[in-house]
């Protein structure tokens, strides 16, 4: 599969079957978050995998009650270790670089058969408690992760490059 075709691949899947990951595709999906890019390569991304079913359920309440959090084999709860340094261009750079890792083990999962689903609604207290979460330490996004239940493909509902580009001048 090329890195093209796991784009046009990937989407958000929010059922999974009942089958859990093998390690070594989950060790290559986290060696994807490793290998990632971050500014000043401070690479402050830090990833807890949850499998156990408690604290899966635990995370989906913690997500407003999205059943297909705690439906999912595995949740990988992805944070950052920062110092909250702003880049120049007066954006943080830890959920930059977390979002950046979190795109790279989306396209390691559809390489390797598995989906994966972004979640950003959540409660960060919540879902420090149900992890044992330190203070100090940003919960950015959770994204689940297992086998889809559907394969079927799906149609991307995207703009135009023509109406999402400008070259040279606004």
């Amino acid at each position: 599969m090329t890195v093209m075709e796991a784009i046009q691949n990937r989407r958000s899947e929010r059922s999974f079957l009942h089958k859990p990951v093998e390690r070594d595709k989950l060790e290559r999906i986290l060696e994807a978050a490793r290998l990632a890019p971050s500014a000043r390569n401070q690479q402050e991304w830090r990833i807890l995998v949850v499998t156990d079913a408690e604290i899966r359920q635990a995370l989906a309440d913690a997500a407003g009650g999205q059943r297909f959090v705690g439906d999912a084999p595995m949740v990988l709860v992805c944070c950052a270790e920062t110092d909250h340094r702003m880049m120049r261009c007066g954006l943080k750079a830890y959920p930059i670089d977390v979002a950046i890792a979190i795109d790279h083990m989306t396209l390691a999962a559809v390489e390797l058969g598995l989906g994966t689903c972004w979640v950003g609604r959540f409660d960060s207290d919540a879902v420090r408690r149900a992890c044992g979460i330190p203070s100090d330490i940003e919960v950015v996004q959770l994204l689940t992760l297992g086998y889809p239940d559907d394969r079927s493909p799906s149609v991307k509902n995207r703009k135009p490059l023509d109406e999402i580009v400008r070259f040279e001048r606004w």
